[in-house]
C-alpha cells in the first residue's frame, strides 16, 4: 500500500466532516500554570464513539465500493477502533465483525454491539488478532480495516490535528510541539502528515505508557522493536506488540521523539482531566496530558497541543482512580 500524504489527511478531512464531530481545542488556565506552557487540547472523548478511531474507520469505510460494502467488513480491536468501526459501518448499513479480546472492558464491548457488530472474542495473550481477522477476511470476502496500519485509516486519523492546527491558528498561535497518545502509531502518524502541511515548523512526539513504548525504542534503533511480554495492562487502549509497518515507514521519518510515561502520571492525569477539565478520560488516551503534567515533556515557554485521544473507561476503573 502507499503510505499517506498531507493531502490525503486534508482529503479525508472533507470526506468525513458530515459524519463525525469536530471537537473543540480546549484551554486551562491551570494547566498553562502548572506547565509554564501554553497548552491547546483536542478532547476526543466528545467524539460520538468516545475517540478518535472514528475519524480514520469513517474515512475508511466512505471509500469501499457497493461490492465491498455488500460483503462487510471486519477488524481487531481492543474496543475503541472497534466501537468506530461499528459505528461507521451502522451508518451505510455495512455488516461488521470485530475480533475483540474477551478482557476488553465491558463498556467498550456493550457500545460496539449496540452499533450492530457481531463480536468475536479472543484471547490477548494467546491468540493472534490479526491471523483471525485476515482468516476471517479470506473465509468471507469481508474488507479487513485494521485498528492503525492502513493509509485510510492513518489519514483520517490525522484530522485531529488538523483541526488542531486550524483552530490554533484562528487563534493567532502556532504550535510549537504536538503529544500524541500511541499504540501502533495510526494517530501519530496521521498528525505528523497533518503537521507537515498544516503547521510544519510543529515538532510532533510519540507519548507511550512505560512497558509498551516500542515506537519510542523504535525510533532511536532506527527499526521497529516489539515489547517484551508481560507488560502493565492500565492502558488497554495502546497496548500494539510493536509498532505497525505502515505507521512506522511514516513515523521513523517524520517523528521528532518519544515521551514515556509512568502509571502514577496516567493515574494524576485522569483525575486532573476530571476535575480541571471536566472531562471523563480512559487511561490509554490521556498519557498526553499525563506527560505535561508529570513534567516528562518540558513545555516552558511553548505552545504545545496535546491530543486526549479517549473516554471509554470501565466506570469501576474510574471510580477507584477518582477514590484514590
Amino acid at each position: 500500500m502507499d503510505l499517506p500524504t498531507y493531502e490525503d489527511v486534508a482529503a479525508a478531512h472533507a470526506r468525513i466532516a458530515l459524519h463525525i464531530v469536530r471537537t473543540p481545542m480546549l484551554r486551562s488556565p491551570a494547566l498553562d500554570a502548572l506547565t509554564g506552557g501554553t497548552i491547546l487540547l483536542k478532547p476526543e472523548p466528545l467524539q460520538r464513539t468516545g475517540s478518535f478511531k472514528l475519524r480514520g474507520a469513517t474515512n475508511a469505510l466512505r471509500q469501499l465500493g457497493p461490492a465491498a460494502r455488500r460483503a462487510g467488513v471486519v477488524t481487531h480491536s481492543s474496543g475503541n477502533h472497534g466501537q468506530a468501526v461499528a459505528c461507521a459501518a451502522a451508518a451505510l448499513e455495512v455488516a461488521a465483525t470485530v475480533f475483540m479480546p474477551a478482557d476488553a472492558p465491558a463498556i467498550k464491548r456493550d457500545s460496539t454491539a449496540r452499533w450492530g457488530a457481531t463480536i468475536r472474542a479472543y484471547d490477548r495473550l494467546r491468540d493472534s488478532r490479526e491471523a483471525l481477522s485476515a482468516g476471517f477476511a479470506a473465509e468471507t470476502g469481508a474488507t479487513l480495516i485494521p485498528p492503525y496500519d492502513h493509509p485510510h485509516v492513518m489519514a483520517g486519523q490525522g484530522t485531529a490535528a488538523l483541526e488542531l492546527a486550524q483552530d490554533a491558528a484562528a487563534a493567532g498561535l502556532t504550535l510549537d510541539a504536538l503529544l500524541v497518545c500511541t499504540g501502533g502509531g495510526g494517530l501519530v502518524a496521521g498528525s505528523a502528515l497533518a503537521m507537515e502541511g498544516a503547521a510544519p515548523a510543529t515538532r510532533v512526539f510519540c507519548v507511550e505508557p512505560e512497558g509498551w513504548d516500542d515506537t519510542t525504542r523504535s525510533l532511536a534503533a532506527g527499526e521497529r522493536v516489539a515489547n517484551a511480554p508481560g507488560g502493565p495492562m492500565l492502558c488497554d487502549a495502546l497496548l500494539a506488540p510493536i509498532p505497525g509497518e505502515l505507521t512506522f515507514a511514516v513515523n521513523r521519518r517524520r517523528l521528532a521523539g518519544g515521551v514515556v510515561v509512568q502509571e502514577g502520571d496516567v493515574l494524576a492525569a485522569m483525575r486532573f482531566a476530571f476535575a480541571q477539565l471536566k472531562l471523563v478520560v480512559e487511561p490509554g488516551g490521556v498519557v498526553a496530558l499525563a506527560a505535561l503534567l508529570a513534567g516528562r515533556f518540558d513545555a516552558r515557554g511553548k505552545v504545545v497541543g496535546a491530543v486526549i485521544s479517549g473516554g471509554n473507561v470501565d466506570p469501576a476503573l474510574f471510580a477507584r482512580v477518582l477514590a484514590a
